[in-house]
């Protein structure tokens, strides 16, 4: 990941919002990072490219990214809520930074959701058992689209394309 590139694709406000989540939460900056890195690492080791495309292998990626952010920033503060404002407030940061179609992103932000639910309900496992439940929610992921009330799933994953 060129840090450089992706810079330049944000615009100032992003860069400003940024900035204030950061200064608002600043021991979860690194913990966010490394979060980041080891999801990618572990969606590339199970999935390979397919999790960049809106199927199940990208619904895996996003849950366990907001998952992994949640756990790494709970053994920082201690404090759940605050690991799970932060990654809700980061990753919806990151959506709206990063604009996608709006299918798309309804997908992503519903799955981030999932991710933190995820979080809540297995905060004490072990990582390799978490990455095992998300594989498992992952191949039970439900196809939607613009008229898919997606109240209808909650809880549950979610994806665009089959792969």
């Amino acid at each position: 990941m060129n840090l450089i590139k992706v810079v330049q694709r944000l615009s100032l406000k992003s860069i400003l919002v940024l900035l204030k989540l950061c200064l608002r939460f600043p021991l979860f900056v690194f913990p966010t990072v490394s979060a980041t890195k080891k999801c990618m690492s572990v969606s590339n080791q199970h999935y390979g490219r397919s999790h960049y495309k809106n199927g199940p292998a990208n619904a895996f990626r996003h849950a366990f990214w907001n998952y992994l952010i949640a756990k790494k920033c709970h053994l920082i503060s201690k404090n759940k809520v605050r690991a799970l404002i932060w990654s809700e407030k980061i990753t919806d940061w990151h959506e709206e930074a990063f604009q996608n179609r709006e299918l798309a992103r309804k997908m992503d932000l519903h799955n981030n959701e999932v991710g933190r639910f995820i979080f809540l309900k297995y905060s004490s496992y072990a990582k390799n058992e978490v990455i095992n439940i998300l594989k498992q929610m992952t191949r039970a992921s439900s196809k939607v689209d613009s008229n898919s009330n997606f109240a209808n799933f909650k809880n549950k994953l979610v994806h665009i394309i089959d792969e």
